[in-house]
């Protein structure tokens, strides 16, 4: 009987109660509206994010564990949704980012393991987006992903690795077409 008890503690562990209510919740909105209470109901379940984002649709999180301390959104950022993240490592948004739909943010790796059994040991690693960053509807951003600050991914690409600040990279594996010039960086732009 212990066994049984065991098993359904494993199986019930990842379910985060106040997550699964909130998100039942927010799968009730509609797409784009409600942006501040969805953001709201995300922040009540444990989401650091910061002031004046919006969430504008459903988040899919997934992950061992505690994941809302996983997840950290920066201010004034925008996320279009649906997004994935999983939150089996660390995710950091910084402020001013902008997030488009389908964007998929995958932290859990694994090594290569021998020709019996190639999916190896876990190797997650966290994923970064720095401030002014716009990723673009479809990305999808690998375990160990840095996004320089003031880049734009194209949509659709793949980003392996570190993406540069103040560029345009796009493709699978997403490379920089070229530098962003100061007016595209928002350099010299004043806040309103």
């Amino acid at each position: 009987m212990s066994r049984i008890w065991k098993a359904l503690r494993a199986e019930l562990e990842p379910l985060h109660p106040r997550l699964l209510f909130v998100t039942l919740f927010v799968r009730l909105l509609p797409q784009l509206a409600f942006q501040r209470l969805r953001t709201a109901l995300y922040r009540a379940a444990g989401i650091a994010i910061g002031p004046h984002a919006l969430v504008a649709g459903t988040l899919d999180l997934i992950g061992p564990g505690d994941i809302t301390s996983r997840l950290t959104i920066g201010a004034s950022c925008y996320i279009n949704a649906p997004v994935f993240f999983d939150l089996t490592a660390a995710i950091t948004i910084g402020d001013c980012v902008g997030i488009g739909h389908h964007a998929r943010f995958v932290t859990a790796g694994h090594a290569t393991g021998p020709p019996v059994k190639r999916m190896g040991e876990p190797e997650p690693q966290p994923i970064i987006v720095r401030a002014g960053a716009w990723i673009g509807a479809g990305v999808t951003l690998l375990p160990g992903a840095i996004v320089g600050a003031g880049t734009v991914i194209g949509a659709g690409s793949l980003v392996v690795g570190e993406i540069p600040a103040s560029v345009l990279a796009v493709g699978r594996p997403a490379k920089v077409v070229r530098e962003l010039a100061p007016a595209e960086r928002g350099a010299e732009r004043k806040a309103v």
